[in-house]
């Protein structure tokens, strides 16, 4: 038994041609996020609670992923971003939706689970009881950028909604529209860890689907579709949200886990890849034991981890 963590930056359909200028500072942002929860776990102030929130964090803060700053835009060109932690001990869990102005969503959550009798809280009521406890928030227009505003609009001509990393859109079977970038965005960011007690918590956070409707909630927020953790692990899931709300895919994986009696990487490919569509479904997930699984049906993942034992790893295919 040790510690362990893993973090992604969001699943889908990433093209392996994808720009050096693209990729590496993604890849790049991934691991000095894992450095930070690395040494986070040198201190012994830090829970894996408190580890989860300080790299989710950092990831909503990050314009590389869709999350926090790099949030992608709803049909009517808005934010409305969302998180979810949990602890896994205790169970104890915090969630949000609907917000716009909150520089980090995941700390509202965890203001959610240690400062109201609730678990969910979203749009007008969650930014007002954001306001009360005195977090950071910035006009709307400081989430919305230039290539996401590109994005939406291409998105609106070809009438779709971007999941996630996705080829270049084609409208009608017409030629190709290249995305600004090269892609659509990412679609979740998340961490889970587990200390070397058995520890375990989980955190995700994003900014939802590109065209998404307003008032559109995703698995991201929703405890045992998105975001998950107990004493057997801690779950993050990303991907097409309402196919992984349908397979309540995070706490499936704990479930198989306990009622199967299998290990952790055999739950997680089981419903990764027997369980869920194909192209929808990523995960990253701990168990008390300190092992890792970051099973994948889409074509990449962006994905990071590290464990005591030495393993360190950043990934996307």
């Amino acid at each position: 038994m040790g510690w362990a963590i893993a973090l992604h930056g969001g699943a889908g359909d990433i093209p392996v041609d994808m720009p050096p200028e693209r990729r590496l500072p993604r890849e790049a942002a991934l691991r000095r996020i894992l450095e930070m929860g690395v040494s986070a776990f040198s201190n012994a102030k830090y829970s894996p609670l408190d580890i989860v929130e300080l790299v989710v964090r950092e990831l909503e803060n990050s314009p590389h992923f869709n999350a926090g700053k790099g949030s992608v835009l709803t049909t009517d060109g808005t934010v409305e971003m969302e998180a979810c932690i949990m602890d896994g001990n205790s169970k104890r869990c915090g969630a949000v939706s609907g917000i716009t102005t909150v520089v980090n969503p995941i700390s509202l959550a965890r203001q959610i689970m240690g400062k109201t009798p609730h678990i969910y809280l979203a749009f007008d009521g969650a930014e007002a009881f954001a306001r009360e406890q005195g977090l950071e928030t910035v006009d709307k227009s400081h989430f919305i950028t230039p290539e996401n505003i590109e994005r939406l609009k291409q998105a609106k001509e070809a009438n779709r909604v971007q999941q996630d990393y996705t080829q270049p859109i084609k409208k009608g079977g017409e030629k190709e529209m290249p995305l600004p970038d090269g892609d659509s965005k990412l679609g979740t960011v998340g961490c889970v860890a587990v200390d070397s007690f058995g520890n375990l918590a989980a955190a995700t956070s994003t900014g939802g689907l590109v065209n998404k409707m307003v008032g559109r909630i995703g698995d991201t927020p929703i405890i045992g579709a998105g975001t998950y953790a107990n004493k057997f692990c801690a779950v993050s899931a990303t991907g097409r949200g309402e196919a992984i709300i349908r397979e309540t895919v995070a706490r499936d994986v704990a479930a198989v886990m306990e009622y199967k009696g299998v290990s952790l990487k055999e739950a997680a490919e089981y419903i990764v890849h027997e369980v869920s569509p194909k192209g929808t479904t990523g995960l990253i997930a701990v168990s008390p034991k300190g092992e890792v699984a970051m099973p994948f049906n889409t074509t990449g993942m962006f994905r990071a981890c590290a464990t005591e034992d030495g393993l360190m790893e950043v990934a996307i295919w």
